[in-house]
This record gives structure tokens, C-alpha cells and sequence, in this order.
């Protein structure tokens, strides 16, 4: 694995924690392709929950720009996708455990997870428009079947921030609990999944999801969208924005 990706197996549970905090765990194509080897791993073993989060006061700042800016973006699946489609198949429990700010594929993630909790602090935001960039993780698609459509485009047209307490009140996330009891809490929910019957989770699971089936389509649109806006002169202008420290102009 990669040494910013940290994988522990105890219990039946395995934990995957992002370990970049002099970057906010920012993940890298490296990351990802670690991530997507880490599920696929999951699938294969007898653990019977996965739990991914954020070393520190960041569960993810999202994507590293300079890394992505910097990438080959040709191969047929890169390690982002390979990452979109481990968590959106694996046919075992995923929980999220969002322990701080969950930022662009941080939130987008979320969508394709079976169990979300936060701590108080925890914030979501969706800055892809921002950033000169294009939803991903069919997150367009999702977003708007998981909160609604008004407050979908709130956060990915508008760019609106929310808050731990407004994330559990529109249905994104399934808890919120407080700082100090919030990796106890998570603790307890993965071990109760994991000593669950394995069997009735897996098809449990398969059945909530069973009228997802346009959701593959949907994400390699965006893929394909995105990579485009990668290579647009927006997105140039926002990397050069932010090197010089200034606003953006798209004038």
C-alpha cells in the first residue's frame, strides 16, 4: 500500500485511513489506486466491514490539482475510476467515517457508501464548479436522488458548504456524532456489521441498490467531461489563480 493509505484489519473490520495531513489528505492517482486495491482486497477476504477515513482534522481535501494537472489521463481506467468503481461495486458493507471536512470527491464518495457518520465538525463541499471542473463519481446524478434537486445544485452550482447537522437533515449522512465519542461511536457501528449474518448483509445490500443500474453510465459521462474540463482553459486558470494567489478570472 501506499505510505499515505493506511490499511488495518482487526475483528473482521478492515480500516482504510487517508494519511497525508501536511496536505489535508489530498489524494494523489498513487492514493487512489491504493484505495481501489484496498476494496478489492476487502471483497476477497473475511473481513466483513470497511470503514474509510482521515488521519487527523481532514477525512479529505479531494483531489491533489497538481497531481491530477500533472497526470496521464490516457490509460482506459486511471486509478481514480478503478478507485469510483471498487467502492460503487464492492458487494460488502462501506462506511464512511467523516471525521473533519470532506471536500469535492470527499463528499462525492459518500454517495456510493452503505453507512455515513460524521463528527459535529465535519463540513461537505462540492467546489467542482469552482475549480473549473465537472461532477464526478455520478455524483450529478446521485446528489440529486440522495437531497433533492434544489439543494443539489446549491451545493455543486453554488458551491454552498454544509455543516455536519444540515448534511444529516437532507439525508446524506446517517448520524452525526459528537468529536470526542465520534471514532467510539464508528467503532461500535463497525463491529455490529461485522458480526452480522455476512450473507443476509450482501443481499440486503444488493436489493437497496438493486435500481441503480444507470449509475456506471452516468459516471463515465462525467468522466469524460471532466477529463475535457482537465484540459480546458478554465481549469488552467484556476491552477494559475491559485500558484499566484489571486482570484480566478474568466472573463
Amino acid at each position: 500500500m501506499s505510505d499515505t493509505i493506511s490499511i488495518q484489519t482487526s475483528a473482521r473490520v478492515t480500516t482504510l485511513t487517508i494519511t497525508r495531513p501536511n496536505k489535508r489528505n489530498a489524494i494523489t492517482q498513487a492514493m487512489y489506486g491504493a484505495m481501489a486495491a484496498a476494496l478489492k482486497d476487502y471483497e476477497n477476504s473475511e473481513a466483513r466491514a470497511f470503514v474509510i477515513t482521515g488521519a487527523e482534522d481532514y477525512f479529505t481535501a479531494g483531489n491533489d490539482l497538481q497531481d491530477f494537472s500533472m497526470a496521464d489521463h490516457t490509460a482506459e481506467k486511471p486509478p481514480v475510476m478503478q478507485f469510483l468503481e471498487a467502492i460503487s461495486t464492492c458487494p460488502k458493507p462501506v462506511i464512511a467515517a467523516v471525521n473533519g471536512p470532506a471536500i469535492g470527491i470527499g463528499l462525492t464518495m459518500l454517495l456510493h457508501c452503505d453507512l455515513t457518520y460524521a463528527a459535529q465538525s465535519a463540513t461537505f463541499t462540492a467546489p467542482f464548479v469552482k475549480l473549473g471542473l465537472v461532477p464526478e463519481a455520478a455524483s450529478s446524478m446521485l446528489l440529486a436522488q440522495s437531497v433533492g434537486m434544489a439543494v443539489a445544485n446549491d451545493i455543486l452550482l453554488a458551491g454552498r458548504t454544509l455543516t455536519a447537522d444540515e448534511a444529516h437533515s437532507y439525508g446524506l449522512i446517517s448520524r452525526v456524532f459528537p468529536d470526542a465519542d465520534f471514532q467510539a461511536e464508528v467503532a461500535q457501528i463497525a463491529a455490529h456489521v461485522a458480526n452480522s449474518a455476512p450473507e443476509a448483509v450482501k443481499l440486503s445490500k444488493s436489493l437497496i441498490r438493486h435500481n441503480r443500474g444507470q449509475e456506471a453510465a452516468h459516471m463515465a459521462k462525467e468522466a469524460e467531461l471532466f477529463l475535457s474540463q482537465l484540459k480546458s482553459s478554465e481549469f488552467a486558470e484556476v491552477v494559475a489563480a491559485m500558484m499566484q494567489k489571486r482570484a480566478p478570472s474568466f472573463s
